[in-house]
């Protein structure tokens, strides 16, 4: 096993552990009947290559170390995604109750977004993780934003990679504009969002019926 296997090892193990972590909030409230404010989590470990980059933005020697574990803050990558802006709030809060790991630094890009309109809410965590030498403590980031603003993102970030950073100004002002145009879109699901749970449950309920129906006549088939 090379250097960098072992010292990407306990993110890996973290990043697993996590999302099976924070996806058993969703399924909690799932079981007591009421609306999970998470949509659905996903995770990963940074692949080599943005290792690489961003060690050398932060003039870090490009080798495993301590130093590199400290700086580089998001090696182990956490995001939830929620269907409305004020599910975000509730998600943090129920993080910050948790005693599993140490929250070290949040940052706020919902309601201070960054200046290419960039929102998400960022927290930075201590995770401890058992490995066969003992236990040791890894950053993890977490990120917190709708499903809008996810998309708005991933498209940011492709477009990032394309131009180095350096977006024309045509492109840049796009991307503003789409940026509060999908902040609009969330402002005004939230508005309605009654409603659409509303039409959630129900549709739901219909989508289940035709198997539940199924069950019972085989049921009462069987009892004959």
């Amino acid at each position: 096993m090379g250097q960098w296997d072992v010292f990407l090892s306990p993110y890996k193990q973290a990043v697993e552990e996590l999302k099976i972590k924070l996806k058993g909030m969703r399924s909690q409230f799932n079981i007591v009947g009421g609306n999970s404010p998470i949509e659905f989590v996903t995770g990963r470990v940074k692949p080599l290559a943005s290792i690489y980059d961003k060690s050398l933005e932060k003039g870090i020697v490009f080798e495993p170390s301590q130093q590199l574990a400290k700086e580089l803050q998001d090696i182990a990558g956490l995001r939830i995604m929620c269907q409305f802006v004020d599910d975000i709030a509730t998600v943090t809060e129920l993080i910050r109750q948790r005693e599993d790991f140490t929250i070290v630094e949040e940052k706020d890009y919902i309601t201070h977004s960054k200046p290419s309109g960039y929102r998400s809410h960022h927290m930075i965590v201590e995770y401890p993780v058992e490995t066969i030498h003992g236990k040791q403590v890894v950053l993890a980031e977490i990120q917190i934003r709708t499903l809008a603003m996810n998309f708005w993102a991933s498209i940011e970030h492709s477009l990032n990679y394309k131009y180095k950073g350096a977006f024309p100004e045509e492109i840049q002002a796009r991307l503003q504009s789409a940026a509060e145009a999908a902040f609009r879109l969330d402002e005004e699901m939230s508005q309605i969002r009654n409603e659409i749970q509303e039409a959630q449950v129900y549709f739901n309920e219909v989508k289940e019926a035709p198997s539940v129906k199924l069950h019972a006549e085989k049921d009462k088939g069987g009892s004959l």
